[in-house]
């Protein structure tokens, strides 16, 4: 049996503020103009579009969603103490992802 991604850990920790920024994902908002509050809402949208469960030590996602018309993939994962941490945010590519912004382009 497969492990799914449990969308509803997000929420909680989310909830409780329960949330690791890693420098990366920082730097990178940064970058892109991306608020920690629009990314923070991806998240809470719960649009899983790539669900690495088996990812260790934590279980990873990409997931997707919007800021205005404007797409948004934000990688985290699930830490064993009930926190998140925020990996990544960016908005995604028509050269890497189809028009849909949820399916990779193949190769």
């Amino acid at each position: 049996m497969t492990e799914t991604f449990d969308t509803s850990k997000v929420r909680n920790s989310i909830s409780q503020r329960k949330i690791i920024w890693r420098r990366h994902a920082l730097e990178r908002m940064l970058e892109r103009e991306l608020s920690r509050i629009v990314v923070l809402e991806v998240a809470a949208n719960e649009e899983v579009i790539e669900d690495y469960s088996a990812d260790r030590p934590a279980p990873t996602a990409l997931l997707l969603g919007w800021d205005k018309e404007r797409p948004i993939h934000v990688v985290l994962s699930l830490e064993p103490d009930g926190e998140i941490a925020i990996i990544t945010a960016y908005e995604p590519s028509l050269e890497v992802f189809e028009s849909d912004y949820r399916t990779r382009r193949k190769s």
